[in-house]
């Protein structure tokens, strides 16, 4: 058998790889480059880092008492350099107590006038504003047709008076007759019967020729109370009748003038417990803002009964008005006056100071600071300060050393510290105890006296001992205008107190301080 010869397989040829391109040599050397770029930018980065740290750490070491003047300096540590305040005097006044509302201006009595008769408007004799008496003619309706009707009444007066003599007359004689048997009785009582309604057609007559009268009367429309006229709703020309709903005007009283205001019925029983010992107790009626005082009345009346929904009570205040301060249906704020604090220990309320002891105030006081001031007592420091207990730390931290006598010399001859005329002025932290809070004064039990000096602006960088530059005081005519507020206020003993503007207060105290160079705060 002949071999079979196997297949011959071809050789499988290698195929070799394409050369690559030249789009993916280009983005491949790219991604390398922005490896090398992305890594150099890192690097800089922590370098820089690393540099920063490095100045920080030897500006540390190199300039320690600059950093801790720095912080003396924010947390109010450093007592050398004195710090620009304003302040105001504590006065000893009668300082009224009071309770706060909301009122309305309302007319004492509003009238809207209107015709009591039909007719046409003939004329209006008053002008609009214009301020009328009582019994003062307003307008004119025609009143013709009100003359004739009393004429026609009058007619019929005379005709039925002449009806009535007759039938009395006849009466009479009727009368006779019967005496003489002439006439029956019955014919007798008959004439007396129509003389009787003679008699009373007589009477009704005069009724009607009243009401014409008093009709003629009505076309004259007069003023039933002092006033003011408002705008008139109708022109004249125009029919009235009596029957409409508006009014010819409007007049309304302003002098006295009164004061709705609303009352807690908290506040009631204290209230009613003074009307009922017979005391008048006095309203003072202010602006919106509550710091110009409008006018000054007396307490009138409480509503007999409170309102469920809101639970409150209306009271009613009346004011002479005579300046014409207040005006229908404006918006004031009301104070009832309770009661009068005699000699009255007073400061404004920015002079208060709220710490973890409890309240105090600074104090000004001439002179240099003592050598112990910030170890004593609780002026340590801004921890004292409102909302500042934060600031105690780094306060007590850099806390400098005490200066030296020649120090605080040097330190005060550059003009640190010293008011107008020269003098040197710390604080000292005072504690208060505090008697009652109205508005934007503060009533104080102790810790104070009349005269002394408190720090009203300006209190962020003090504590016990710092050096103060008191501000220089204020023109003239803002101590008038303070001294106004307080007369209005019920203040008969002190005048330059300032219910609304504390840098007024301070300017008063200021220029009161400087008159008396000699005598300490």
């Amino acid at each position: 058998m002949a071999p079979v010869s196997s297949p011959e397989v071809p050789e499988l040829e290698q195929q070799e790889a394409p050369p690559p391109s030249l789009a993916e040599e280009s983005s491949t050397e790219a991604a390398v480059g922005k490896s090398w770029l992305r890594a150099t930018l890192i690097l800089v980065v922590i370098a820089g880092l690393v540099g920063f740290a490095a100045w920080k750490i030897y500006q540390n070491t190199q300039t320690p008492a600059e950093s801790t003047t720095g912080r003396k300096s924010s947390h109010g540590g450093d007592k050398s350099k004195a710090a620009s305040v304003a302040l105001a005097p504590v006065q000893q006044l009668s300082m009224p107590i009071y309770l706060t509302a909301l009122g309305t201006v309302t007319p004492y009595n509003a009238v809207t006038v209107k015709t009591r008769v039909d007719g046409q408007l003939m004329t209006v004799n008053v002008r609009e504003g214009q301020t009328v008496r009582k019994g003062q003619l307003l307008a004119e309706i025609d009143p013709r047709p009100y003359e004739a009707a009393l004429v026609q009444a009058q007619g019929q007066l005379a005709k039925d008076t002449a009806t009535a003599n007759y039938t009395k007359l006849e009466a009479d004689r009727y009368a006779q007759l019967f005496k003489a048997g002439v006439i029956s009785q019955d014919s007798q009582q008959v004439q007396n019967a129509n003389a009787g309604q003679s008699a009373g057609a007589i009477v009704a007559d005069q009724g009607a020729v009243q009401s014409a009268k008093l009709n003629l009367t009505y076309t004259h429309i007069i003023s039933p109370i002092d006033g003011v006229v408002g705008l008139r709703q109708v022109d004249p020309g125009n029919m009235v009748h009596a029957t409409d709903a508006g009014g010819l005007l409007l007049v309304t009283q302003l002098h006295p003038i009164s004061v709705v205001f609303i009352l807690p019925e908290d506040q009631l029983p204290q209230v009613r417990k003074l009307m009922k010992k017979g005391s008048t107790l006095a309203v003072e009626a202010y602006d919106r803002s509550e710091s110009t005082h409008l006018a000054s009345g007396k307490l009138l009346t409480l509503d007999n009964e409170i309102d469920l929904s809101t639970g409150t009570d209306k009271a009613k205040a009346v004011f002479d008005n005579k300046d014409d301060a207040l005006f229908p249906n404006q918006f004031v704020n009301v104070r009832l006056v309770l009661q009068q604090r005699a000699d009255a220990l007073v400061i404004p309320a920015s002079a208060l100071q709220t710490g973890s002891d409890g309240t105090f105030v600074f104090v000004a006081k001439q002179g240099e600071p003592p050598a112990d001031s910030g170890k004593s007592g609780s002026g340590g420091g801004g921890h004292h300060h409102k909302h500042d207990d934060a600031a105690a730390a780094p306060a007590a931290e850099a806390k400098p050393a005490e200066a030296k006598p020649e120090e605080h010399k040097s330190k005060s001859g550059d003009g640190g510290g010293k008011g107008d005329k020269g003098e040197s002025y710390y604080v000292e932290v005072r504690p208060v105890v505090v008697d009652v809070i109205e508005g934007n004064q503060v009533v104080l039990k102790s810790g104070l006296a009349a005269g002394e000096q408190v720090v009203v602006d300006g209190q962020e960088r003090l504590q016990n001992g710092s050096k103060i530059a008191p501000r220089s005081s204020k023109h003239k005519d803002e101590d008038a205008k303070s001294s106004g507020e307080a007369k209005a206020d019920g203040d008969t003993k002190k005048s330059g107190e300032h219910h609304g503007d504390h840098s007024s207060d301070a300017a008063a105290g200021e220029h009161e301080h400087h008159h008396h160079k000699d005598q300490q705060p």
